[in-house]
């Protein structure tokens, strides 16, 4: 296997080329093949990855701990409670000492202000590739599995065709805005007109909707953005509901859920997906709060399909450590 991304940290999308993307893309499909037709394919043999998670996750941490398996290596499992960074030792001098034991470092880290900081601190001593698997501005990880999966369900073609990503309720925490940002940041990139819809409290990060601005005028997409849910699905081919935080606006946690509560009327239901395209698809990268963010007939209807969402993200975390480690 021809590995001309060995070495390279994958921390936003935005610093891989559209064709190294491709080829992530395309060595994604290539195991998942693989994988159904059970043929072995220990590319990583004898190799090890170091996880390391401030917050635990269901998807995240069994694709990439059950990818490294599946390729032959090893996953180590860690938080700052097993290492010293929970003692005071620094990101670098972390990345120093694991980078000379292992093949790979992936980090999730989302708190607000730190995660992203953390992880291109460890990047920047690191002798192996560093892999985001979430943090405070990005989720790369998921963007990328959210390509593969709306070029699996549109394998006519992506160009012109609508993907509405949508802000909904849910009041139980605050959660990160690394979803939408890097969703409107790979989407304009590869042929999508993207609608950002969201109440004025939950406002996305200027930058990175300058750089959507600037991806659809480079790529002869479209990217507008609307306050009105139901203006978001008219139409649309992909939509893409899910919460996040006023993180941007309102740095206050506690505020920043009753911001939420103002809006219980945001939630993907049967009468908004009547809005959008016929042949359009529902996603999530879950956990998603029933009956707040989605309908149970949503969710679990003929649209849906975050159950193939969620396993593409062990192909293309495969995908990413085969490539890079």
């Amino acid at each position: 296997m021809s590995k001309p991304l060995q070495g390279r940290h994958f921390i936003d999308t935005q610093e891989w080329s559209r064709d190294e993307l491709e080829l992530a893309i395309e060595t994604s499909f290539d195991l998942k093949r693989k994988f159904y037709r059970d043929e072995p394919h220990a590319l990583l043999r004898d190799r090890t990855l170091f996880m390391l998670f401030w917050e635990q996750s269901t998807r995240t941490r069994n694709s990439f701990e059950a990818g490294m398996t599946q390729l032959g290596g090893h996953a180590h499992d860690l938080s700052p409670e097993k290492l010293q960074v929970s003692h005071g030792e620094t990101a670098e001098d972390t990345a120093r000492v694991l980078s000379r034991m292992g093949h790979g470092i992936a980090i999730r880290n989302c708190d607000w202000g730190k995660g992203n900081a953390f992880i291109r601190s460890v990047a920047s001593m690191s002798r192996v590739p560093v892999l985001n698997m979430q943090c405070d501005i990005y989720h790369p990880c998921q963007a990328l599995a959210d390509l593969m999966t709306i070029r699996e369900k549109f394998p006519d073609g992506l160009r012109g065709r609508k993907i509405a990503v949508s802000w909904t309720y849910a009041p139980s925490y605050v959660r990160p805005i690394s979803v939408p940002q890097s969703t409107i940041l790979m989407m304009t990139r590869f042929g999508l007109d993207v609608t950002l819809a969201h109440p004025k409290e939950f406002k996305l990060m200027p930058e990175i909707v300058a750089q959507a601005q600037a991806n659809a005028a480079a790529n002869g997409t479209k990217f507008e953005m609307v306050d009105d849910m139901d203006a978001a699905f008219e139409g649309a081919h992909i939509v893409y509901p899910k919460s996040w935080g006023c993180l941007v606006t309102e740095p206050d946690r506690q505020a920043a859920v009753q911001h939420i509560s103002k809006y219980p009327e945001w939630i993907a239901n049967e009468k908004r997906m009547a809005l959008a395209a016929k042949d359009s698809i529902y996603m999530h990268p879950l956990p998603a709060s029933r009956g707040q963010e989605v309908t149970d007939g949503v969710i679990d209807g003929p649209h849906s399909v975050v159950w193939d969402e969620a396993e593409n993200r062990l192909h293309t975390a495969k995908a990413l450590m085969a490539l890079t480690m």
